[in-house]
């Protein structure tokens, strides 16, 4: 799923019996007759994926972290659905083989997909792209383009057309966050109760329906290291919807961060802070360019995207508080969540 140095032994809070996946897995795929060992990718936050390895064949698996989960995320069946499908019209999405929700097996509920090699880029350049001056840029129109190309797909033409209902996506997305966000309330945030209310009174009548990733970013995405302006592979799918596709450029929009940026916006930061990436102004254009989209309101769906990430965010830290999860990386978000809330209701009330 991308380069060795983000494999890793398999935590201990992440394990489970690989000789029991090994005898399931037997038969059903090219290879799997061949011992296994099994490493775990530690890129990403929230699901947790694996690297099985065969020697002759290699293979990626996909599971929902242990324990309670808050509705509507690490959906297997609903990532393994889509990836079984999308990637006959849309290439960037890896194909999924073998879905099984069997507890007996791993745990949880997973399913195992192609593997795609390439680089993903987080907090700091990677350094083969160093030596391309213009690779931030490159890459950014890559992605912004891979977006408006998604957008594009016939999901009816691929059996997607039951995937979500499109009508009222967006009161779904305001109100339903809000539930997640009671259900994983560990402090009182003012100002995202301002700018839930805010997004009531604002909310623009939805006029088309496509395909939604539902969580759209640059670390979400595989680059090919010999071209920064090529994208090998689109990941984390087990949010992925019918809706607003503007909902997903408002994601997009909600991660991005540049080193001009007040502190706010910098409290969560997915993507290297180097002033080399365009700006969201830019990135806005681009899509419209891209996708011929009429982009009124993209105020709204920058709100709305940096109201779900606080959310999200704040779900990731509850499953700390409440032992859910021994990952440590997860204690320091809940530094993060004012700064969050914040910047969601800066962005609403001045534009």
């Amino acid at each position: 799923m991308s380069t060795s140095h983000e494999l890793s032994a398999v935590r201990p809070d992440a394990r489970f019996d690989e000789a029991r996946l090994a005898a399931f897995l037997r038969g059903k795929l090219p290879g799997t007759e061949h011992p296994l060992r099994v490493w775990q990718f530690t890129g990403g936050a929230a699901n947790l994926t694996y690297l099985l390895d065969y020697g002759t064949h290699q293979y990626v698996l996909r599971r929902s972290p242990p324990g309670p989960l808050p509705r509507g995320g690490h959906d297997m069946r609903r990532e393994y659905t889509v990836l079984s499908r999308l990637w006959q019209a849309y290439p960037l999405a890896p194909r999924a083989f073998l879905f099984c929700d069997d507890p007996e097996i791993v745990g949880t509920p997973f399913f195992v997909m192609e593997r795609r090699r390439g680089v993903v880029v987080r907090t700091e350049l990677p350094e083969v792209f160093q030596r391309h001056p213009d690779a931030p840029r490159q890459m950014a129109l890559a992605l912004v383009d891979a977006l408006a190309d998604l957008h594009a797909v016939d999901f009816q033409a691929i059996d997607l057309g039951q995937l979500g209902q499109p009508e009222g996506f967006l009161d779904r997305q305001i109100e339903g966050w809000w539930k997640r966000w009671e259900a994983a309330r560990t402090m009182e945030l003012p100002d995202l109760a301002a700018v839930y209310a805010w997004l009531q009174q604002n909310r623009p009548v939805q006029s088309q329906t496509s395909l939604v990733h539902n969580d759209y970013k640059l670390d979400n995405v595989m680059l090919d290291p010999a071209d920064p302006g090529r994208i090998v592979a689109v990941f984390d799918w087990d949010m992925c919807t019918l809706g607003d596709p503007l909902s997903d450029l408002g994601a997009l929009l909600a991660y991005w961060v540049r080193p001009d940026d007040p502190p706010v916006f910098r409290a969560l930061t997915t993507m290297p802070l180097d002033d080399r990436f365009p700006t969201r102004e830019e990135l806005v254009a681009r899509y419209a360019a891209r996708s011929s989209r009429p982009l009124s309101d993209v105020r709204f769906y920058h709100v709305l995207g940096l109201y779900r990430v606080t959310v999200i965010v704040a779900q990731l830290y509850a499953r700390f508080v409440r032992g859910l999860s021994r990952d440590p990386r997860y204690e320091a978000l809940g530094q993060a969540l004012p700064a969050l809330a914040r910047a969601a209701r800066t962005v609403a009330e001045t534009g």
